[in-house]
Order: structure tokens, then sequence, then C-alpha cells
């Protein structure tokens, strides 16, 4: 992991500390509203500096007043008269636009909670460096597409990445940095997400509404269509590559349909040290805002005599073709994830509008992926104007495959 192990507010002593205070990028989305419930479980704890949403400016508005933020921001220009009608007299600012979303991402704060979904949520996450102790990182897309680029920001500006994703928060808290040398294997579990058990063959039947009823987690349309296709899966092992000292032959998947193991860390000595919990993003996001510390929150505990038993398997790639394709642009790096990732959200965006079969996803990627390879267009993005551009022409090429 990057940047530095200061302990932050409140750590190593008795008095009472000071409210953090925090900003969260994506309020009215799952994380966000996750992050808000949290942080009403403690009051006192927390100072809320600023609030950003796509375009829900009744529920921005709302979020921003009950919990009295500092500014909310509407990425959605469109949605900026409503949002200002609605805090009219209230104090609070208003700002609306992409530029506006990475003002107030660079904010001074203690912690940036980023759960800005897909490839949007680079800019503000590159914004807070420098300006938050801590950047809680719920948005895998910007270690997917930038990766290389958004480590090293963080690393010269002093600011500490934590990882929110379940998977990832779980190997954290069990992945010796300082032994990293005596680690064999990182283990990213995975639920199997609704068509674990589907045949191929009725795959190309699935609608919209059957891949979105996901049978553990409750998240929003793009990521609950990505663990139907196990693409999620893919964005995270190279998320993982990205976070922690390991080869990509180190990675691996599991498939664990109880969703009660989150990650696991395998040692040379034999030790398997796993991180086990109810599926509940609370749990992670609760982790970030206490970190280094452990404070109580607002989940239930887990009862394993309750659950039975825990069962694991290997994932089916000739099933869900999208994972051994990021298993492929892991592996071959430079700006392949990148490409990867803006394909998939145009794909993963037409069929949610019923304009693609569920198979189509894979193929638009693998499609994109070798047009570009193809022309020789798979460098790796050294800045945020490249990123955008080469983000921007696989999307163009994505759009034609449609």
């Amino acid at each position: 992991m990057t940047a530095n192990m200061d302990p932050g507010p409140g750590a190593g002593g008795s008095a009472s500390p000071a409210p953090r205070r925090l900003s969260i990028l994506g309020a009215t989305g799952s994380i966000g509203l996750n992050t808000l419930d949290l942080v009403s479980s403690e009051p006192g704890r927390f100072e809320i500096e600023a609030l950003t949403a796509g375009r829900n400016a009744r529920e921005l508005a709302e979020l921003a007043v009950r919990f009295s933020a500092r500014i909310a921001v509407v990425a959605d220009p469109a949605a900026y008269a409503e949002l200002r009608d609605r805090l009219a007299g209230t104090g609070i600012e208003v700002a609306a636009g992409s530029e506006a979303v990475a003002g107030a991402a660079a904010r001074p704060t203690d912690i940036v909670v980023s759960a800005i979904v897909g490839f949007a949520g680079l800019a503000p996450s590159l914004a807070a460096l420098g300006s938050t102790r801590i950047l809680a990182l719920a948005n895998k897309e910007t270690l997917v597409s930038a990766g290389p680029l958004f480590l090293g920001a963080a690393t010269r500006a002093g600011t500490r990445i934590l990882p929110v994703d379940s998977e990832h928060n779980a190997i954290f808290q069990v992945f010796e940095a300082e032994n990293a040398d005596t680690i064999s294997e990182v283990i990213i579990t995975a639920s199997g997400g609704p068509f674990l058990r589907t045949p191929k063959s009725e795959l190309a039947a699935v609608t919209r509404e059957m891949a979105l009823r996901h049978p553990k987690w409750s998240m929003g349309p793009k990521i609950t269509i990505d663990s139907a296709t196990l693409m999620n899966k893919g964005l995270e092992l190279i998320e993982a590559y990205r976070l922690y000292p390991v080869s990509v032959d180190q990675l691996s998947i599991l498939v664990h349909p109880q969703s009660v193991v989150h990650g696991l860390v395998r040692y040379k000595d034999g030790s398997l040290l796993a991180e086990l919990g109810v599926p509940d993003m609370r749990t992670p996001i609760g982790y970030c805002l206490a970190w280094p510390e452990r404070r109580p929150t607002t989940v239930k505990p887990l009862d394993l005599s309750a659950v039975g038993t825990l069962t694991f398997e290997a994932p089916d790639r000739d099933r869900f073709p999208c994972l051994p394709l990021a298993e492929a642009a892991m592996r071959r790096g430079d700006g392949a994830p990148c490409v990867l990732n803006a394909a998939n959200e145009v794909a993963v965006e037409a069929f949610l509008a019923d304009r693609i079969a569920f198979l189509d996803i894979a193929r638009v990627v693998e499609a994109t992926l070798g047009k570009i390879d193809g022309e020789g267009g798979l460098m790796e993005p050294d800045s945020l104007a490249e990123a955008t551009e080469l983000d921007g022409r696989a999307r163009k090429i994505a759009l034609a495959c449609l």
C-alpha cells in the first residue's frame, strides 16, 4: 500500500478526539449512503465538509441539510438550478459540473470517501490527494485505469490510500506489509453473482432484471452487472495488483457463494489468514473511517453457527469470459486495463438500456481491446489527460462495436 502510516487523529491518547472532517464523493450512491449511516450512528465524531452526487439534486440537498455539509455539488450542470433552489437560505454552498466536483474533493479534510462510479471518479480522486490525510477509495476504476499514475501521486502527496471494496479491505487487514516477501498468494473471493449455476446455453437469454437480482449484495446497477459477468472480479484482480507488492501469478479468485470470507492471504509457512464478516459494506467503510482504530458499527455480528457451511470453488472462465479478458489485460499491462474498463462501462450501459444482450458485454470489450491493440494504442497513461484521451478513444470504438 502507498503513502504514510501515521496513526491519525485520536490515536494513542485518552482524550476525546476532535471531530474528523469528512467529504463524500458520490453521496447518494450505495457506498455514500452507507457511509452517512455510520456517521449518523456516532453524533459529533464527524463534520461533513462536502457531499457530491451525479444528478440527484433532491436527495443530495436532503443529505446536505441533514448532515450540515458546507458544500453540495452535482456533476450534471442541468441539476444545478434544482439544487440551488432546494438549498436556498441554508447557508450551504452549491456548485455543479465536473470541475466543481474536483474542487469539492480538493477541500482540506481528514478523510475523503471516493465512491463515484466508473472512470468519472479518477479526476476527483486525484484532486483529493494532498488535501486529505486519508482517501478511502471505493472507486476501483481509478486504480484500473490509471493505477501507477494515481498511486505515484498519492505517495508524493503523503495521502494514505485505504481500500473500501470489501475484498481489498479484507486483504489489507491480513496482509503483513512488513513481511510481504513471506506471502505466497493473495486470494479474492467472489459470490458468483446471480448466474453461478446458470447453464451457459441459458446466459444468452438473460435480461436486465435477472442480472440486477444479486443474491447477496445491495449495490448500484453498474457494479451489480459487473458481478453478474464476473468482470467485477477481474477489475478487483487488477486493483489488487496495483495495491499490493505481489506478482500477477500470486493473485487468484475463489468463488464463495456465502460471501462470508472476503479475502485471504497465504504465507510461505502454510498459514492462510482470512477476514470474515456479514456481507454488509458498512463493515469495510467503518474500518476506513476509524482507521487505525476499530470502533463499533451498526452491523450485525457474524454468527458462524447460523451460517453453518462455507463452500469454495474455482470460477468458470468459459461461462464468464469477462474474467479471462480482465486477467489478460492485467498481464498485458500498459493501457490495456484502461481500455478494458472503458469498453466495459459502455457495454454495461448498453445492456442496461436493452441495446445489447448479456453475452455481448464480453464481445464488445474483446473487440475494443483488439482494435486498439492492432493500432498500437495500448500505452500506459502518464497523466490525467492521457488517461482521459485513452478512455475516450476506447469508448468511441466500443460504441462503434455495439
